[in-house]
């Protein structure tokens, strides 16, 4: 049977190995916080979208009866 020494007293490698032992697994789970994009913000991809969709790319001809 191995001699009990406190977590503080341990060396740097033990430690380690004691850590990876213990840390468990996320599964499927991610753990980074997300959060929703603010509705009220400003979004340039969305700007730039709408201009292009905005004007055709079809040239107009005007055609004057003067």
């Amino acid at each position: 049977m191995e001699k009990f020494i406190p977590y503080q007293k341990l060396s740097k490698k033990k430690k380690r190995e004691l850590d990876r032992k213990r840390r468990g697994t996320w599964g499927n789970l991610n753990p980074v916080t997300r959060t929703p994009a603010n509705s009220k913000a400003y979004q340039r991809q969305k700007a730039r979208k709408w201009n292009r969709e905005d004007f055709p790319t079809v040239p107009l001809f005007f055609h004057s009866f003067a």
